[in-house]
């Protein structure tokens, strides 16, 4: 009877696993189905540019396209999430709590500045290209990582802190073994946040030479053609919602892993 209860235990968080990677994998799904199929869509997307000279947008493949997209945005990312899990830990700590404010503060100043000013500044400086870009996904992603690693490690509990001080766990060990796997999933909301919204941001990419999704959206915009628009915009979609679904699983994942310890 404990035998088969046993096995039964064991195939549930098999069954579980499956339907967290659902979603993201459905999404990925009609993603990749939808960058292959758009260049043989010219009959659906005539309907809704009838006298149009070209309604599919050839100037890169839409695989190429969204490459360079998902790398600019990992990129940023990366720096991102470096630079603001770091910064959130950092003041957190005795001797940086001081800095606390004045790091929320740059944090959120750099929400303030719209996408398009950053890029105006940063191409006299950086050039054109995907460096103005990857500024400017950096600063406005930069918020959401920030508030949620500092909100994530302030609401570790001080009794936990306490019995791992008492256990003879350094510092740097309690940070690693207990506030940040408490923290993970605070701070994972905070990271897909930023790269969700920075998805979608990256296109503007575009106005400034990075070639990414946003080119044919722009050349839509351009040339008053709604069908490279809404190409460009269909893929940025459907990327945001695989990778959002991706992080929604991940998230669901470590709550449940944190729930299954004795508290």
């Amino acid at each position: 009877m404990t035998h088969s209860a046993t096995r039964r235990q064991r195939r549930v968080p098999h069954a579980g696993q499956k339907r967290f990677w659902t979603r993201p994998l459905l999404w990925g799904v009609l993603l990749c189905i939808c960058v292959a199929g758009i260049p043989y869509a010219e009959g659906l997307f005539r309907w809704l540019e009838p006298d149009a000279r070209q309604v599919i947008y050839q100037r890169a493949p839409f695989y190429a396209l969204l490459g360079r997209h998902m790398l600019v945005v990992g990129a940023a990312a990366v720096v991102t999430i470096a630079v603001g899990v770091g910064a959130g830990i950092a003041v957190t700590r005795r001797r940086g709590r001081d800095f606390l404010p004045l790091v929320a503060q740059l944090a959120s100043l750099g929400q303030t500045f719209p996408p398009v000013a950053v890029l105006a500044l940063a191409v006299p400086i950086l050039g054109f290209g995907t460096l103005p870009i990857i500024m400017a996904l950096m600063l406005y992603g930069l918020l959401p990582i920030v508030r949620n690693t500092l909100a994530g490690l302030q609401e570790v509990e001080g009794d936990i802190k306490t019995a791992a001080r008492a256990m003879g766990m350094t510092p740097v060990q309690i940070l690693q073994r207990v506030e940040l796997p408490l923290a993970a999933p605070v701070i994972l909301a905070g990271i897909r946040t930023s790269v969700t919204i920075n998805i979608a941001t990256a296109a503007l990419g575009a106005t400034v030479g990075a070639s990414n999704l946003g080119d044919p959206i722009i050349a839509g915009i351009i040339n008053g053609n709604m069908a490279y628009v809404i190409q460009g915009a269909l893929i940025i979609a459907l990327l945001a919602l695989t990778l959002d679904s991706l992080f929604d699983s991940l998230q669901t994942r470590l709550r449940q892993r944190l729930s299954a310890f004795p508290r």
